[in-house]
């Protein structure tokens, strides 16, 4: 399996940051501390609010670039902020999903987590045609629109879409997930540096709770794969 950005991609959007773990060892009983991870986003949060801040504002820009209108399509780490500085908290879901989302909104940053026993051969990061298959977390098939962005497996399953904004059901971790690829994206002008401190906390948060982070990597156009088996 090999997770990748197609070359359009990194044509239209060339400040884009990837960075990548690639996870075993998941289970129900992880030991997960994402507390200090949400005290982070408190505390910024304190100052002003998400839709401020250089991180949110270039993945605005970007969904704009695509058609779509920011406020309506937010990407995932925007959407978490909201939900945080309104409720106080975040939900408490799975303990790999917690620290995933813990450490997005930390670093302002979207955190996709994938169960890689429900991905189908290669992994591609681009735009739709229209033919792929998408299922919801309720169990029904939607289909992208033609040119939104998508993560689409080599069976044409969509794993994300509108970039990110809507997992889905399919690759969702569950309690059965054994192993899990992670993505994180970044559009603003810090993001090499970002993406690579959010790498390692994270690595090292997912260590500390007992899961074995096998593989990381940070990708760009001239490196843009990553197989998680090398």
């Amino acid at each position: 399996m090999r997770f990748q950005h197609d070359e359009a991609i990194w044509r239209d959007f060339p400040a884009l940051v990837p960075g990548l773990l690639y996870v075993e060892g998941i289970s129900p009983e992880l030991d997960v501390k994402p507390g200090p991870f949400l005290a982070m986003a408190r505390e910024r949060l304190a100052g002003a609010a998400e839709s401020a801040w250089p991180e949110i504002q270039a993945w605005r820009r970007a969904f704009a670039a695509q058609g779509l209108r920011p406020t309506q399509y937010r990407c995932a780490s925007e959407s978490l902020l909201r939900r945080l500085r309104r409720e106080g908290d975040l939900p408490a879901l799975h303990p790999l999903v917690d620290v995933c989302n813990a450490v997005s909104v930390a670093y302002a940053i979207p955190v996709a987590a994938l169960d890689l026993e429900r991905v189908a051969g290669d992994l591609t990061v681009g735009y739709a045609t229209g033919a792929e298959t998408y299922e919801t977390f309720a169990g029904t098939v939607e289909h992208p629109d033609p040119r939104e962005v998508v993560f689409a497996d080599a069976e044409g399953f969509a794993h994300a879409r509108r970039w990110t904004n809507r997992q889905s059901g399919r690759s969702a971790i569950r309690p059965a997930t054994s192993r899990a690829l992670v993505v994180a994206e970044a559009l603003h002008a810090t993001g090499p540096a970002d993406v690579a401190a959010l790498v390692a906390d994270l690595a090292a948060a997912l260590r500390s709770a007992g899961a074995d982070v096998v593989r990381t990597a940070i990708l760009s156009a001239g490196e843009p794969g990553f197989d998680p088996g090398q």
